[in-house]
């Protein structure tokens, strides 16, 4: 299996307001960049679609390595949330219904061609790929921002 590095960030102005994904995949030494976003959105759904994007964007399966500042994503993978989210027909822990799980059901089945582990790191602390990928996300939030 090919080995990948997939980096991921999202960003939102407002909590919902515009926002914007940033990716960038890395094999062998090459990258490709992918962005994207919305209008009307959430950070935590802005960071599940740019790990979506990378992974949708693999043409076969991978191990992969996603790093992301999102522990949200990676806690919910990690510490077995999502597997608990699961069993409880997609609620959490005080009941109520998990957001955005049709985001979450779209990762999962991108993650089940691959190995995938999930590594978090601290945002806008100096990680070369975090600060690449947030400035791909802040660009789209941006575009939609403006509209």
């Amino acid at each position: 299996m090919k080995k990948v590095n997939i980096y991921s960030d999202g960003a939102c102005s407002g909590n919902p307001g515009p926002g914007g994904y940033g990716v960038i995949l890395e094999y062998n030494g090459r990258e490709l960049e992918i962005s994207g976003g919305e209008k009307h959105t959430t950070n935590n759904r802005m960071e599940l679609m740019g790990v979506i994007a990378g992974l949708e964007a693999l043409k076969e399966p991978c191990e992969v390595i996603v790093t992301t500042d999102s522990k949200y994503i990676t806690d919910a993978f990690n510490k077995g949330w999502l597997v608990s989210w699961q069993k409880k027909g997609w609620k959490k822990s005080d009941g109520k219904a998990v957001l955005n799980k049709e985001l979450w059901q779209r990762l999962l089945d991108s993650t089940g061609r691959h190995r995938v582990k999930f590594v978090h790191v601290l945002g806008h602390n100096g990680h070369e790929y975090n600060e690449r990928c947030d400035k791909l996300a802040v660009s789209e939030r941006n575009k939609y921002a403006q509209d």
